[in-house]
């Protein structure tokens, strides 16, 4: 970053999303074909714990280091009242510090100290790993593929930026079903993955 403009260090394709309302601006960003994630101050993750340190549990996030978090970093928590966690357990955070020169650390609380569907996930679900371009397209607003397997089964999602999603539904088999759709959707047209939805539903 210079004075005037921003500089480009990452080859890709540049994206820009308008503002929202009367905001002015919008978002640039490039998209590239990125196989390892680097933490980025503010993205929402899935972390899993991998020790606990004093105050403070490890996480791998999946990136070159691993990140931390205080157990003071959960809504409504204190000294004597600390959060249930153990290693193993899944975390749904975002990057409060994220930077080459220090240890990411996250956070499960949004600016007013509240949870915002941040913590803990349940342990009953099924975690897997997606390239980090489908995680971006899958967390665009109005994202068709979600919307059109909402319509197949009901079923919980946690996406993190960080390549890894965390998913529900009602019966073991169910769920695999959705996995296998979103692990093919990054090789499948709009068409092709509307006939493999219509064939699951009998349509």
């Amino acid at each position: 970053r210079c004075p005037a403009a921003a500089g480009v260090t990452k080859c890709g394709l540049l994206r820009h999303r308008q503002a929202g309302g009367a905001a002015a601006g919008g978002a640039y960003w490039v998209d590239s074909q990125q196989k390892r994630y680097v933490p980025v101050k503010g993205d929402y993750v899935i972390g899993i714990v991998t020790a606990k340190a004093g105050d403070v549990f490890k996480l791998d996030v999946g990136g070159s280091e691993q990140a931390s978090l205080s157990y003071l970093a959960f809504e409504g928590t204190t000294k004597r009242n600390r959060p249930n966690v153990q290693v193993g357990d899944l975390i749904y955070g975002r990057f409060l510090v994220a930077n080459k020169d220090m240890e990411p650390e996250m956070v499960c609380i949004d600016g007013n100290g509240r949870s915002s569907g941040m913590g803990i996930i349940g342990q009953d679900g099924f975690l897997f790993k997606v390239s980090l371009g489908l995680i971006r397209k899958l967390l665009a607003p109005k994202c068709e593929i979600i919307q059109e397997l909402s319509q197949l089964y009901p079923f919980e999602l946690v996406l993190g930026m960080n390549g890894r999603i965390w998913i529900k539904a009602k019966t073991v088999q169910q769920t695999l079903i959705i996995v296998n759709i979103l692990e093919a959707c990054e090789y499948m047209t709009a068409e092709q993955r509307k006939q493999a939805l219509a064939k699951l539903s009998g349509n």
